[in-house]
C-alpha cells in the first residue's frame, strides 16, 4: 500500500505504471546504472489499491534488496511465500474450478479468484511459450489440492522446465540469466517495446541517458534468432559468444537465440562457426504467439518470485 507505489515502482523500472488500468499488467525491467538489465517482471496495478509484481526466483533476493534500498516514497512491501503453478491452453478445464467466467480475463490482465475450493488465488492470463495460458498463485496450503484437482483431468499432463523451454524458444522470447542479464541493455536485447512511450518521451526511466542514445547510435550487437539444420548443445561463434541451440517440436528444426555483431544481424545472413556449420539468422518469432485478446508480446519466463508493493 502508499500512495506513491506507482511513482516508487517506476523509479526502478522502464515500464509506464500510470497508464495500466485496474488489474492489467506489464512486462517490465529492472534497469542498473549501466543500462544493463538486473531482472525482468510482470508489474499488476490490482482494483486492491497495491501493485503486484512476478519476477525470477533466482533474482528474489537481488530484487528485494534493491527495492528496500530504493523505498524512499514511504510504501509498504510484502514479499510473498506462495506457488506457481503454470498452464497452457485449455482453459476449460481450469474453468471447471472456478466461479468466474475466465473469458472475461484477457492477455496481461489478472483476478483474485477461489480455485477448485482454494481461496486467495491470482489468475493472470499470460504465458512464456507464446500460447494462451494461465499462471495460478496459490497460497502453500493449496497448492496440492489445486493440483490434483487439475490432474484428475485427462487432457492435463505435467511438463518440466525442458518443455517450456523449447516453447518460449519458438517464440523467441527471452530466460533472463540466458538470453539477458545484467551487462545486457534492452537495445541490445531488442526489447526496447517494454519501455513505456510516456517514459521514452520524458525520458525519466532509469539509466535513460545510456539506453537513449543506443535507440540512434544503434548497438555494437544484437540479438538474433538463428537456425540450424543439426543438433549442438553449445556452440562458439568466431565473435566470442556462446549460444545454446534447442531442437524445435514445431518446426522440426534447430534453433537459438544469440547475439551477433551488428553487421551480421540482418535476416538470412550465414554464420560461421568453429565446427565449420552454418546457422542462418532468422525472423523471430520462430512460431507466431497465440495469446488470449493479443495485446503486447510477453517475455515473463515463468517467473517464481512474487512481490507487493502496497
Amino acid at each position: 500500500w502508499g500512495r506513491d507505489r506507482g511513482i516508487f515502482m517506476e523509479s526502478m523500472i522502464v515500464g509506464d505504471v500510470a497508464e495500466l488500468t485496474d488489474n492489467q499488467g506489464t512486462l517490465t525491467l529492472f534497469t542498473n546504472d549501466k543500462g544493463g538489465m538486473n531482472d525482468d517482471i510482470i508489474v499488476t496495478k490490482t482494483d486492491q489499491g497495491y501493485l503486484y509484481g512476478v519476477s525470477n526466483a533466482g533474482c528474489a533476493d537481488k530484487d528485494s534488496a534493491n527495492m528496500k534500498v530504493s523505498n524512499g516514497h514511504g510504501v509498504d512491501l510484502e514479499f510473498l511465500e506462495e506457488c506457481l503453478i503454470a498452464r497452457t491452453s485449455m482453459a476449460q478445464v481450469l474453468q471447471s474450478g472456478l466461479t468466474d467466467d475466465l473469458s472475461k480475463l484477457t492477455f496481461m490482465t489478472s483476478t483474485l479468484a477461489t480455485v477448485f475450493g482454494t481461496q486467495g488465488c491470482r489468475l493472470t492470463r499470460c504465458g512464456s511459450p507464446g500460447e494462451d495460458g494461465v499462471e495460478i498463485s496459490v497460497p502453500k496450503s493449496g497448492v496440492v489440492a489445486v493440483t490434483e484437482h487439475l490432474l484428475a483431468n485427462s487432457e492435463v499432463k505435467l511438463a518440466g522446465l525442458g518443455a517450456r523451454d523449447s516453447l518460449r524458444l519458438e517464440a523467441g522470447l527471452c530466460l533472463y540469466g540466458n538470453d539477458i542479464d545484467d551487462s545486457t541493455t534492452p537495445v541490445e536485447a531488442t526489447l526496447l517495446w517494454t519501455i513505456g512511450k510516456r517514459r521514452l518521451q520524458a525520458k525519466d526511466f532509469p539509466s535513460a541517458e545510456i539506453i537513449l542514445p543506443q535507440i540512434k547510435a544503434k548497438t555494437a550487437r544484437k540479438r538474433v534468432g538463428l537456425v540450424c539444420v543439426w543438433i549442438a548443445f553449445e556452440i562458439r561463434f568466431n565473435f566470442h559468444f556462446i549460444c545454446f541451440f534447442c531442437p524445435s517440436p514445431c518446426l522440426k528444426q534447430n534453433i537459438a537465440m544469440g547475439y551477433v555483431d551488428a553487421p551480421y544481424a540482418k535476416n538470412g545472413t550465414p554464420i560461421q562457426v568453429e565446427v565449420r556449420k552454418k546457422p542462418v539468422v532468422t525472423k523471430m518469432p520462430f512460431m507466431p504467439t497465440n495469446y488470449y485478446s493479443q495485446w503486447t508480446p510477453s517475455l515473463c519466463d515463468q517467473p517464481a518470485c512474487q512481490w507487493t508493493v502496497t
